[in-house]
């Protein structure tokens, strides 16, 4: 049972396009909102994540117009939301130049200033399924700053980018989109690893020994008959008080939860496979197709028909761009 693999999955977190940055004193680039570059970046995913990884010299980074970190090799930076923000040899130093994100094969390497770097930074994009349910995302705050990472068996992702950026090798594209996303995964660890003991939201509600486990049999019989009075013996809980505790930890009733990550495990099959609707309904537990067709159009808007023939049409669109 791991709600947190099965989540990754289920909203198809994938990898791509990295440049990297060589950097001379006195030097600042602004990145624009994730949302204006993943129509050309990756314009199959939903939702694009922001990363930079540290990997000689210092730095500082942050959302503009809002605090900084000091980052030092081997500090990872997320904007899971994908804020604009800055990066900068001092905090608060802007010169407005913008780096301009665009998709190649493989990686660029940019450089700011002329002189010797006194910092190189891998920087790059993860994206995601935002709709019709990310509870991951969600629970993420706007930056995530993690010391050290690069320094383990992270630190075989920077050098790698590094080296294949000047190569033209075989399979470039898959390792570092692979590579990217086991970062991320380790970051999330730590995340979960380091949530203070008040915290609240989806990430922590996994560590709770009994959200966890409701939230671990959710994901692992998502098309059982569940009841709130079956999933509370389970856990070994009162009704009233699991249904209270799940509520306050996660932020919605169980039930609720459960429909919305059918919907999502639905709208992954109909966007990926050819199932008839009514398949697709009964491996979510719906044994009516016109109900399940209810369900998805409440949390979607469209029919899943539509939502097949939209995401269908996404993903021509994005294997046809060079």
């Amino acid at each position: 049972m791991d709600p947190l693999s099965d989540v990754l999955r289920a909203v198809r977190l994938n990898g791509a396009f990295f440049y990297a940055v060589e950097a001379t004193e006195p030097w600042s680039v602004r990145a624009l909102p994730a949302k204006e570059l993943q129509p050309r970046l990756l314009p199959d995913s939903e939702h694009l994540i922001s990363y930079h990884v540290l990997t000689s010299g210092h730095c500082w980074g942050g959302i503009r117009g809002e605090e900084q970190v000091e980052m030092l090799p081997g500090d990872v930076l997320i904007f899971p939301h994908g804020d604009a923000h800055l990066m900068s040899y001092r905090p608060g130093f802007d010169a407005d130049e913008v780096l301009d994100a665009t998709p190649t094969r493989y990686p660029n390497i940019v450089r700011l200033g002329d002189g010797e770097p006194a910092a190189t930074i891998v920087c790059g994009f993860l994206g995601c399924d935002e709709r019709p349910f990310n509870p991951l995302l969600a629970t993420l705050p706007r930056r995530m700053h993690v010391r050290g990472l690069g320094q383990g068996w992270i630190a075989l992702f920077s050098t790698q980018v590094v080296d294949e950026s000047r190569t033209d090798r075989a399979g470039a594209d898959l390792v570092l989109t692979r590579l990217a996303e086991l970062m991320f995964i380790e970051v999330l660890r730590r995340q979960l690893e380091t949530l203070p003991a008040e915290q609240r939201g989806w990430l922590a509600g996994l560590r709770d020994p009994i959200i966890g486990r409701a939230l671990g049999l959710l994901h692992q019989r998502p098309a059982h008959p569940w009841t709130l009075d079956a999933l509370a013996r389970e856990v070994a809980s009162s009704r009233s008080k699991f249904v209270e505790r799940f509520t306050w930890m996660v932020g919605e009733p169980p039930m609720q939860y459960l429909t919305k990550w059918r919907m999502q495990l639905a709208a992954n099959q109909l966007a990926q496979g050819s199932d008839k609707v009514a398949a697709v309904a009964g491996a979510v537990g719906y044994e009516s197709e016109a109900a399940f067709s209810r369900a998805f159009k409440k949390a979607t808007g469209v029919s899943p028909a539509a939502w097949r023939s939209s995401r269908l049409t996404r993903g021509e669109a994005s294997a046809a761009m060079p």
